[in-house]
């Protein structure tokens, strides 16, 4: 009789556990076909594509909306949000068919698919993304625990703990709850932008003249690359392609999978069209210094809406940078585990599965190290974090296309061509964008 492996009985037990919650979901599609029962299969399958995209308005994003309403107004980044939703539609779309379809996760495939050179290049840029973002979000929330008083190192004491223990003690199911109820924190960003009392006649305008503040200088080209990189960020190719496979769905849930990206989408444009317009509302063109600083901002906040506001947009920082903290944590040890064909599953225990589970730990650790350091500049950090992402986005776009169109795996589920030309068009976006901020910063003098 053969033996089997460790790792064939840590397959099995993953297995099994997933096998439980597609039997909840097959009991779902049978029987009566009534609207209640089809919200039910809804509510059962939505978590990846709502924790992707709230998580996506991390502490990081929050800084960069609330910069550029300050900064900017709203003219042109009301639109340009918009078009940033559609966009990230457009692409994590994609990683729910690639993984619904392969049951594999974004860098098991990479590795399996084109060689351990293509593997190493997109692992080592996802970790090293990942962890320069963590530290944005432990700065964040930092800030945000400071404004009631709560010293840095027991910010991020705090921190790291639920991170760690929310990853380590719960199975996926209970996990991707308890995080869908974090990520609902990230509204009180709406009713905030409603206490501004923003002029919206001015942005109702926005959507029908979009103009261009200041021109194609380097700052403004900066500040429109950090919203492209915050709003897609190659962490959430891996993290929802693995979010999928890890919750077990499969080809017939596709469809609620592209639901549930859509309702993720919605809310993380609603949101930072409230901060940017929020903040374009009461300090764009009001005069003061450091309004472009994080701590800038929360303190116009405080004068301009009272405890009240300051305590709201403290304690949204604080949320935006924990479930962000929650989300990559999880793909980084997701990717590492299917690079390298460890455990790579919340629903195993950690006895059984520590070596996926200590990548993503220590990769926390290691950012909350770093925040450590005295006088670490947020702002620029933050922004410099964003761009940074939409710089490395294009190669991760161009992998997800080849995955995408290679029929062998994808059988009739490969991109169609509407499809593959609105992904060509984001990457043709990027790298121009990446190519006039270069130009830009050789020829300062505007153009």
């Amino acid at each position: 009789m053969a033996v089997k492996t460790r790792a064939a009985m840590l397959s099995e037990d993953e297995h099994s556990i997933r096998a439980l919650d597609q039997e909840r979901v097959q009991a779902l599609r049978q029987g009566s076909t009534s609207w209640r029962k089809r919200l039910a299969l809804l509510l059962t399958l939505i978590g990846p594509g709502i924790l992707v995209m709230i998580a996506d308005n991390d502490a990081g994003g929050v800084v960069t909306y609330a910069q550029t309403g300050a900064m900017y107004g709203i003219g042109f980044f009301v639109p340009a949000l918009i078009l940033g939703g559609l966009i990230a539609f457009s692409v994590q779309e994609m990683t729910v068919r690639l993984g619904a379809v392969t049951r594999r996760g974004h860098a098991e495939m990479i590795w399996g698919r084109y060689g351990p050179f293509w593997g190493w290049f997109s692992l080592v840029d996802l970790v090293a993304a990942n962890v320069l973002t963590l530290i944005t979000e432990f700065i964040g929330i930092t800030v945000g625990m400071s404004v009631f008083g709560v010293p840095p190192i027991f910010s991020l004491g705090g921190a790291l703990t639920l991170d760690a223990a929310i990853l380590l003690f719960l199975r996926y199911y209970a996990w991707e709850r308890v995080s869908l109820w974090i990520a609902l924190g990230n509204l009180v960003f709406v009713p905030l932008c409603l206490m501004a009392h923003p002029q919206w006649g001015a942005v109702a305008g926005a959507l029908g003249h979009w103009t261009i503040p200041g021109g194609f200088q380097a700052a403004f080209l900066f500040v429109v690359l950090a919203n492209f990189g915050t709003t897609i960020a190659p962490w959430m190719l891996f993290f929802q392609q693995s979010s999928v496979v890890d919750k077990g769905l499969m080809v017939a849930d596709v469809r609620q999978g592209q639901w549930d990206t859509a309702i993720g989408t919605l809310a993380m444009v609603v949101v930072a069209i409230a901060i940017v317009v929020m903040t374009g509302t009461l300090l764009h063109g009001h005069g003061g210094a450091g309004q472009d600083r994080i701590a800038g901002i929360i303190g116009t906040i405080g004068r301009r809406l009272g405890s009240t506001g300051q305590d709201l947009f403290a304690l949204g920082l604080v949320e935006a940078g924990t479930i962000a903290t929650i989300a990559l944590t999880a793909s980084t040890s997701w990717a590492m585990g299917e690079a390298f064909h460890w455990p790579k599953s919340i629903n195993l225990p950690v006895r059984q599965a520590w070596k996926f589970y200590l990548p993503g730990i220590l990769g926390a650790a290691m950012a909350a190290g770093v925040v450590m350091i005295p006088h670490a500049p947020l702002g620029f950090l933050n922004l410099t974090v964003q761009v940074v992402a939409s710089i490395f986005m294009p190669a991760a776009l161009l992998f997800l296309l080849l995955l995408l169109n290679d029929r062998e795996i994808m059988g009739r589920y490969v991109n169609r061509p509407w499809q593959n030309a609105v992904a060509l068009a984001i990457v043709g976006l990027l790298v121009v964008l990446n190519g006039l901020y270069g130009i830009s910063v050789m020829f300062p003098g505007g153009w």
